[in-house]
């Protein structure tokens, strides 16, 4: 049964969202700038309205020992910055951090893309745990993850495979909420959000509500978003070769998606003991079948533990365990399912910090750890290109850290075990997908690294770490049409394990508000499992006497080469009464095909994004210029995507007012941005091409919303 949230307690979200900005301009008891609380104390909010990015907690992805300096590239999306940041779906959200660009399979199954590396090379978590969904196996699989609920972001470019396993060997996106609470906190907080506008016309809002004693913390929140066609630039689709009238309107990209959660954390002394369940569920039409929508539910009951200062050789014990169920039905304008995708699957995580050692080890830190995943995946119906398979994995992973005269250096190994089974064909008068196979997988992983501190502004960082990943069952099995991508997809069932090989060099300055972060990487990948296109065309019956035809798509192992440059900086221009910032990012991604001496598809081009920003009191403002160069590296079955300058403003308020919280304080944000103010028509060199001609990005939108803590 999936949990069900009255529309109600939305109405009563967007009531106290709106009540609340009008509220913050006549109330005599408006505050000019707030003054942050401290969360988990009588009185103020456990939950308070972000602090300005600028104050970030110690990286959490890839980081179990809380080091404050850390070798592998991370960034992170909290606070103000998050708020304006959010969007429909996890990859726009993302979009145009450093070496992150997304699939872009029309406005609501976009999907993060790191250095050039998508799918299952990109691992999703939510609060350290595997997501379990199937955003990984396919372009059109959104994922079941809400950018409205999500308190902070973090994005670790590069392997992180000894932690994640070998779908991390891009990088790993961990979204992070308080949904199974972390904190001690006593009395009532809470938190709500409203967004109206946008290119897709948005309307969403979301609320939470925590409650503590001291010992026990209760969390419930509920969220919602619906949205309509895509408002874009005038453009002339192309569909199958042919021009459509022109339009300012990406057809069938309206979405609604709803859900919640209800959760709670025990705390005796410094351990907890924890669990959450959510509920997800989205409707979203696909842009490459006019009458094609789909329906995607997923449940999820996650358990997180912590016991801290333990006697013994482990001080501390974390343990996770997520269990999902999943569904995904594609639907045509009649109602009849096409084909119904679903995921069942469990994930046990241990990770125990070693009690910290004498003698000649006494400046070493370590964690050790497990990880066991089984799921079962379906596909039912007459256009399943799939068949039934099972997954099971079992990895041991160590991390070891090391402070000495160098820096600190840090060594890891994984060692997992991977069975990808298909039950072939359920009826063998089909001759699909074959009799039943059995596939095993031995992966290693290891990394190697250091961060050596030069002064107290200066670090110099490296990396190198090699990755194995074991095929997925899409990569393995497929064989047939797929209706959502408009495309027939044909696996490879003696596919062997993708290797690579990474090495990743910075150099970083902080002073203050100030940073600079200049990076540079280079991976060489062998049997890398690529999905391109034949060239050819495949018949299909289309129900009607007559075929249709689509191009074919085929998974085959080639060798890989992959690098990039990656720029990033922050400098303070005045301060004072008003403070004025520039910051800048520049990234450049390369991807070569080794035996073709062809680009690998669907690679970002050099992108450049210039900020200017401005801070009196409690308004702040921005104006943004995100440039992307023209996309000319491309197989011979693409075609190149031209380059775009997009022109991008907002403006904020801070603001506090009374009467509203039992605690007689609440923390408000209002802003209103103005997305590619030109109006540019864009294009995304990260889609397939299929969607690519039928899905530009977004034209010129204002969106404006309210965030209130208390």
């Amino acid at each position: 049964m999936y949990l069900i949230y009255p529309k109600r307690h939305l109405r009563r979200a967007v009531a106290l969202a709106t009540t609340a900005l009008f509220a913050s301009s006549f109330s005599a008891a408006v505050v000019a700038q707030s003054t942050p609380g401290t969360p988990g104390t009588p009185g103020t909010p456990a939950t308070p309205l972000p602090a300005p990015a600028g104050l970030e907690k110690v990286i959490v992805t890839g980081n179990p020992l809380g080091s404050a300096e850390i070798a592998s590239p991370v960034s992170v999306l909290t606070g103000d910055l998050l708020v304006l940041k959010r969007a429909s779906t996890l990859g726009e959200t993302l979009n145009g951090l450093p070496g992150v660009s997304s699939t872009s399979f029309g406005p609501n199954a976009a999907r993060p893309v790191i250095r050039g590396l998508d799918g299952d090379r990109v691992r999703i978590l939510s609060n350290a745990g595997s997501s379990l969904d199937a955003s990984s196996l396919s372009f059109d699989h959104a994922v079941p993850i809400d950018p409205l609920f999500v308190e902070r972001l973090e994005v670790l470019r590069g392997p992180g495979a000894l932690l994640y396993g070998g779908s991390a060997m891009g990088g790993v996106v961990n979204a992070l909420d308080n949904r199974i609470p972390k904190d001690v906190m006593k009395g009532t907080s809470g938190a709500a959000e409203l967004r109206l506008g946008g290119a897709d016309g948005e309307r969403g809002s979301a609320a939470l509500i925590e409650a503590g004693n001291g010992q026990f913390v209760g969390h419930v929140d509920v969220f919602g978003r619906s949205t309509s066609d895509s408002s874009v630039p005038r453009y002339v689709p192309v569909e199958d070769g042919i021009a459509l009238p022109s339009t300012t309107r990406v057809r069938n990209s309206a979405a609604s998606t709803q859900g919640g959660a209800a959760g709670a954390s025990v705390f005796f002394g410094k351990s907890r003991v924890g669990l959450s369940l959510d509920s997800y569920d989205s409707t979203y039409g696909v842009v490459v079948e006019p009458d094609v929508v789909i329906k995607m539910k997923r449940q999820h009951l996650g358990v997180d533990s912590e016991f801290k200062d333990l006697a013994g050789a482990f001080q501390t014990i974390r343990l996770q365990f997520n269990k999902t169920r999943y569904q995904h039905q594609e639907v045509d304008g009649a109602g009849q399912i096409g084909t119904t995708f679903k995921t069942s699957g469990n994930e046990l995580r241990v990770e125990a910090q070693q009690a910290p050692w004498g003698g000649l080890l006494a400046g070493v830190r370590g964690v050790l750890g497990a990880q066991f995943e089984g799921s079962v995946f379906s596909a039912l119906g007459d256009e399943a290109f799939v068949p039934n398979t099972k997954t099971r994995r079992q990895a041991l992973f160590a991390l070891e850290e090391l402070n000495w005269t160098g820096g600190v250096l840090s060594a890891g190994l994984r060692l997992e075990s991977a069975h990808v089974d298909s039950d072939g064909d359920a009826d063998p008068a089909l001759l699909k997908f074959g009799n039943a196979v059995q596939r095993h997988f031995s992966l290693r992983s290891a990394s190697l690294a250091n961060v050596l501190k030069l002064n107290p502004q200066w670090s110099v960082s490296g990396s190198v770490s090699t990755s194995q990943r074991a095929p997925t069952t899409f990569e393995l099995y497929a064989n047939g049409v797929h209706a959502a991508t408009g495309s027939s997809e044909r696996g490879d069932t003696s596919l062997g394990v993708e290797r690579g090989t990474n090495v990743d060099v910075a150099l970083q300055w902080k002073s203050e508000s100030d940073h600079l972060r200049l990076g540079a990487y280079a991976s060489r990948f062998a049997d890398f499992i690529s999905l391109e296109a034949t060239g050819q065309d495949v018949q299909q019956p289309n129900g009607s006497g007559g075929s249709n035809a689509y191009p074919e798509y085929v998974f085959k192992p080639v060798r890989a080469r992959l690098s990039g440059l990656e720029i990033e900086g922050q400098k303070r221009l005045l301060s004072g009464t008003v403070n004025i910032n520039l910051s800048g990012k520049l990234d450049v991604s390369r991807a070569l095909n080794a035996d073709t001496n062809e680009p690998l598809p669907r690679i970002a081009p050099m992108r450049v994004n210039l900020g200017l920003d401005a801070a009196l009191g409690s308004w702040s403002g921005r104006v943004e210029i995100d440039r992307a160069a023209a996309q000319t590296r491309v197989p011979a079955t693409d075609v190149a995507t031209p380059g775009y300058t997009l022109l991008n403003l907002s403006l904020t308020r801070r603001f506090v007012f009374s009467g509203l919280a039992s605690s007689g304080r609440t923390d408000g944000l209002w802003f209103v941005k103005v997305n590619n103010a030109s109006n540019t028509l864009a294009y995304s060199a990260g889609a397939i091409p299929t969607v690519r001609a039928l899905s530009p990005l977004a034209g010129r939108s204002i969106r404006t919303g309210v965030r209130l803590a208390f």
